[in-house]
């Protein structure tokens, strides 16, 4: 029976940056997955340039039922410690709005990364490796498994056992469960899932609007009563995205009710009441075109005022005007609900923090399992910081095991 110190099942990005510090501290590491690639969630990411940290990273940005869970681990490993690491590899990068540090070229520069450091290291890695029993033993586990492709059965015993499977989102990279199975095994309590940081849909009258400006992108502020971005919104041919409906989606529950300002610079009863004392002939839809694209006018005509839209603002009402300029500040409607996992870029819910340790990540209810990355519930909002906790916790997870000797 094979044997070492450390098994790592998930050789996505907490899972390899765990396993390489490990080694560098003198552990035997064996990295598992079923995939056929390491590393795939991140050669996607920030569309294929790999958004892979951002320079302000502070607790507020993550969502979870156990807010304070990140501190430590963030504190302990940031954002100057990984772009130092990435500077070593002279990967270039830029830095675009709100922090966010880019590959200049590919996101496989980051993933290269990861692999050179595991094999200077002489951190293991086989993949096409499907998990079919975690047994707790004595000593530490026995993990049992088989190769996809040849069905050879192999028995392997670890000291540490670290899972490193991450969420739901984006099934078609291999994502599944099975880290949730593994934490139920062991007594853990999952906190409902749902896709994070994923497209709104919407149905009826409301969705053939939006689909008719599908492409058009605008700066809004979009909020409900848990969190609000000011941010651009992008019209799809099946909903709402763009980084405002990203980041609101972490908020968001089916059923509830988004607010959106489609002119957040702006008073648009005020503006309108003006543009009647200006030119009170006019019709809204020409006091509105210098300041909203003329798609988006002629659709917000047909949804929201079809029977004022040939009526002079002369003839129309203040109270009438402040209402309408209320409903371009604040437009109130539904989402039928989320693109799901297919398109989601992070998993909300999972592990329950209450039950893992902050400081070293390992499960209070079995000794030597670990948990870290986006199997846990802790969901960073977009713009880097989902990596940024799959480095903190990857690296915090590694330098805990090597402590304990």
């Amino acid at each position: 029976m094979e044997q070492v110190d450390t098994l790592i099942i998930g050789a996505g990005a907490s899972g390899l940056f765990c396993a390489f510090h490990l080694a560098n501290f003198g552990k035997s590491v064996l990295v598992l997955d079923h995939a056929n690639k390491a590393g795939k969630k991140i050669l996607m990411s920030g569309g294929g340039r790999c958004n892979f940290i951002n320079r302000q990273v502070q607790t507020h940005h993550f969502v979870s039922q156990n807010p304070h869970f990140v501190k430590s681990a963030l504190s302990r490993y940031g954002s100057e410690d990984f772009i130092a690491l990435v500077e070593r590899h002279r990967i270039g990068y830029h830095e675009r709005e709100h922090g966010q540090l880019f590959c200049d070229d590919s996101a496989k520069d980051i993933v290269k990364m990861l692999l050179d450091e595991c094999q200077a290291a002489k951190a293991t890695i086989a993949l096409n490796t499907a998990i079919e029993q975690i047994i707790p033993s004595d000593s530490g586990f026995v993990i049992r498994t088989k190769h996809k492709k040849d069905n050879r059965s192999a028995s392997i015993a670890a000291k540490s056992l670290v899972i490193a499977t991450g969420g739901l989102s984006i099934p078609t990279l291999g994502a599944t469960g099975f880290g949730y199975q593994v934490a139920t095994q062991f007594g853990h309590t999952i906190i409902p899932t749902s896709a994070g940081l994923v497209p709104f849909t919407f149905t009826d009258k409301l969705g053939e609007m939006i689909k008719s400006l599908s492409g058009l992108s605008i700066d809004v502020i979009a909020y409900n009563n848990r969190a609000s971005f000011q941010l651009p919104m992008l019209f799809t041919h099946r909903g709402l995205s763009g980084p405002a409906m990203l980041q609101l989606s972490n908020h968001w529950q089916l059923g509830e009710i988004i607010t959106i300002n489609l002119l957040p610079t702006l008073d648009a009863g005020e503006y309108l009441l003006k543009q009647k004392t200006k030119q009170p002939k006019q019709l809204l839809r020409t006091a509105l075109a210098g300041i909203l694209p003329k798609k988006l006018i002629a659709a917000l005509e047909n949804h929201l005022w079809q029977q004022h839209k040939d009526t002079e603002l002369a003839n129309l009402k203040n109270d009438t005007l402040r209402q309408l300029g209320n409903t371009l500040n604040a437009w109130q409607i539904k989402p039928s609900g989320t693109e799901g996992y297919r398109v989601a870029e992070v998993t909300k819910g999972g592990v329950d923090t209450r039950q893992v340790s902050g400081k070293t990540m390992e499960s209070r209810l079995q000794p030597n399992l670990y948990f870290i990355g986006e199997v846990l519930d802790v969901t960073g909002w977009l713009g880097g910081y989902n990596f940024a906790w799959s480095w903190a916790s990857g690296y915090v997870c590694a330098e805990s095991i090597a402590m304990r000797g």
